[in-house]
């Protein structure tokens, strides 16, 4: 699939649909203390990942993208967002700003040809790292995926990515190099065995 990583892709409790399933938004409070809302990402965030976008380092969106990337490509975004229901899930973790809210993590995925087999993406803010975030997000997108009928989940990671490999792993991925591009860890799971 390889094509997640160019996306230029983060209360009340209360329930979204996405592709015949309900997603069950909640807090969660992280291991600093800091407490998150999870929900499902929604059109209407489009403005909210532009800011989160922007919040990001420069190296931390080489990182995410695979490339160097100055400024979101927003008709892919606006694409993404509208296309989710039909064709993936993604989720972001918000906490409260002055504009109403931040995004500060999102994890997303798209399906394939084949519909059991996912691709998947993933961000944190930086001032989230360490906090347990990335792996809320990536577990509460392997469960909806799950829910969802998915039995393979598949990601590209750059190879100097240590922190999201280190993740894949503690989530049972099995990573291999891409056999098309060293720089590049191929990161796979099986549902049925998570």
């Amino acid at each position: 699939m390889k094509g997640l990583h160019a996306i230029a892709g983060p209360f009340f409790l209360i329930a979204r649909e996405s592709m015949g399933h309900t997603f069950a938004e909640f807090d969660h409070t992280l291991r600093d203390g800091r407490v998150v809302h999870v929900r499902a990402m929604r059109p209407e965030d489009e403005e909210e990942f532009v800011q989160a976008f922007d919040r990001l380092s420069p190296d931390a969106r080489y990182m995410r993208f695979m490339r160097f990337v100055k400024a979101p490509d927003m008709k892919r975004l606006r694409e993404v967002l509208g296309s989710l229901h039909e064709h993936g899930f993604g989720l972001v973790a918000t906490v409260p700003a002055a504009d109403g809210y931040d995004i500060v993590g999102s994890a997303i995925y798209f399906l394939g040809k084949d519909a059991s087999v996912c691709e998947f993406a993933t961000t944190v803010a930086g001032n989230y790292a360490g906090a347990g975030l990335g792996s809320l997000v990536m577990r509460t997108l392997i469960a909806e995926a799950k829910k969802r009928g998915v039995t393979t989940m598949e990601g590209f990671v750059l190879s100097e990515n240590r922190p999201m490999l280190r993740l894949a792993a503690k989530l049972g991925f099995a990573i291999a190099p891409d056999p098309d591009d060293g720089s590049i860890r191929l990161c796979n799971l099986r549902l049925d065995d998570a």
